[in-house]
């Protein structure tokens, strides 16, 4: 990591020292400028009448010299675009046409160029005021300071000689400096936040260590506890005893499990945990309910009711969790205090906490009168779990319920747990249902044969026009045995030819 620093540095060096190199050529001052400005004159055209009085690089420069000679001697003139320069050129001089009546040619030409000769000193004398204000006008722009950039700097006289802005180059120069010191503070930050991280780290897997050590000496009785009071003077190293305390906590019963207990309260670090579970920090409350709970402390149970109506999830599963480890007598007495919706999720997640610690199984039939749809949903899932058959009246009430979910479930947890007093029930309900009650009904009926709704279930196949429900239907028939099969095989050669495919595609012993 040092070599890139190295080549960042010497990259920003290598531009700073090319900002204030040398330019390749500077604007002299006094006549050296008009000798740099004034080029080709008393170079005669091939027509004999042109001469060049100047050639420029700026075109503001080329046109002041051509008003100039205009107003000066009222000459004809012209500019004229050749390699990249804007070059004045005269055309013709009003003493030439005087002239070329008196004398011969070559005294017209001589005389002309005596004429050009005096006409340049005029020029001279006419531009040099015009030049050297344009030079002091570069000179003291120059001689300012533009940002960090001192008034002598051969980029901004670079750039006046071209005649273009500088803002842009030296907003651009801004622009990498500010970027290449902003990466390399990055670069300081990231390097020295990640070492921070890395010893950080090391200090915690060392202290571990070490306070499990001397957690485990403690309950055999190998050591007192002094040590552990020196330990909690730190927040640091308090918070990292508490982790240490849960997870040793977990594989200990008994003796051992009061002991760690009594160490926990004796040091303090249950008023920690309490600290925590009514912090405003939703990240703060979890971690002390789950400390709370590892520790069996019942003093913030207020919290986690609390916590049951939050809108976060993550925040409400942790407090139902907690809830459960900590109400030894009535695990699931959470439920009566739910208001909000009981995802999927929470509900997986409390059926795995029920099973890898044992807990003692309430009986779920209590909660299916519950206002909350999704807690009797769950208590109808627990109930077919944990086969409760003594909930089937419970259940028979609840196919009556308003919601066509709860329905839905109800019919599903009857069928699969066979509760028979259900069936004249969901007959009834099958005309005034919608199509997915319906189609669950039917399917309800297959898992629990029973001839006294052969006739009921004849009345689907022959009415009904939906496939799925007259496949339903068939599957019901054929369920009840040897008598469904030969009621099916009647059907099919009967006049009604409209669901017989469907007939035999139900008794076809090759489809599963």
């Amino acid at each position: 990591m040092r070599y890139i620093i190295l080549l960042i540095l010497s990259l920003f060096t290598s531009l700073w020292a090319r900002a204030y190199q040398l330019p390749d050529s500077i604007p002299d001052t006094s006549d050296s400028l008009i000798k740099s400005e004034l080029k080709g004159i008393n170079v005669p055209g091939q027509d004999g009448y042109n001469y060049q009085v100047g050639a420029f690089k700026n075109k503001n420069n080329a046109e002041s010299l051509y008003q100039r000679l205009k107003s000066y001697m009222n000459v004809d003139a012209k500019i004229v675009v050749e390699d990249g320069l804007y070059k004045v050129r005269i055309t013709r001089y009003p003493y030439e046409t005087g002239m070329k009546g008196l004398a011969s040619a070559d005294s017209v030409r001589r005389d002309t160029m005596d004429y050009v000769t005096q006409t340049v000193d005029t020029i001279r004398q006419a531009i040099m005021p015009q030049v050297s204000a344009n030079q002091n006008e570069s000179v003291q722009t120059a001689t300012g300071k533009i940002l960090f950039m001192n008034g002598d700097s051969p980029w901004l006289k670079r750039i006046k000689y071209f005649g273009k802005s500088f803002s842009l180059v030296n907003a651009l120069i801004v622009t990498i400096i500010f970027s290449i010191s902003s990466m390399i503070i990055l670069l300081v930050i990231i390097l020295a936040n990640r070492t921070r991280m890395e010893r950080k780290e090391a200090l915690h897997q060392y202290l571990l260590e070490k306070y499990q050590g001397l957690i485990i000496d403690y309950l055999f009785g190998n050591a007192g506890i002094e040590p552990f009071r020196e330990i909690a003077s730190s927040d640091y190293r308090r918070q990292v005893l508490i982790d240490q305390m849960i997870d040793v906590s977990i594989n200990l019963k008994g003796e051992e499990s009061k002991k760690l207990l009594e160490l926990y309260k004796l040091l303090g670090l249950d008023k920690d945990s309490i600290k925590r579970a009514y912090d405003f920090r939703w990240h703060k409350k979890i971690k002390g309910f789950r400390e709370l709970a590892f520790m069996n402390i019942r003093d913030a149970n207020g919290a986690m009711y609390k916590a049951l109506d939050s809108s976060n999830e993550l925040l409400r599963m942790e407090a139902q969790i907690a809830l459960v480890s900590l109400s030894s007598e009535d695990p699931f007495a959470f439920l009566s205090h739910l208001k909000r919706p009981f995802s999927l999720w929470e509900q997986i997640t409390l059926n795995d906490l029920i099973i890898q610690h044992e807990l003692k199984k309430p009986e779920f039939k209590k909660w299916l009168r519950s206002t909350n749809d999704s807690v009797v949903m769950f208590a109808l899932r627990m109930i077919r779990e944990f086969k409760q058959t003594d909930a089937e009246l419970e259940v028979r009430k609840t196919l009556l319920h308003p919601s066509s979910r709860v329905k839905i479930l109800a019919v599903q947890v009857a069928g699969d747990m066979a509760m028979k007093s259900t069936l004249d029930l969901m007959k009834r309900m099958y005309k005034k249902e919608d199509y997915a009650v319906c189609l669950e009904i039917v399917r309800s009926m297959g898992k629990m044969p029973d001839m006294s709704m052969m006739g009921f279930l004849k009345l689907v196949l022959d009415k009904e026009e939906d496939v799925q429900l007259q496949i339903e239907a068939s599957k019901a028939i054929e369920n009840m045995g040897q008598e469904g099969v030969d009621t099916l095989n009647k059907l099919m050669s009967s006049e009604y030819k409209n669901y017989s495919i469907i007939i035999k595609h139900v008794l076809d012993r090759r489809i599963f």
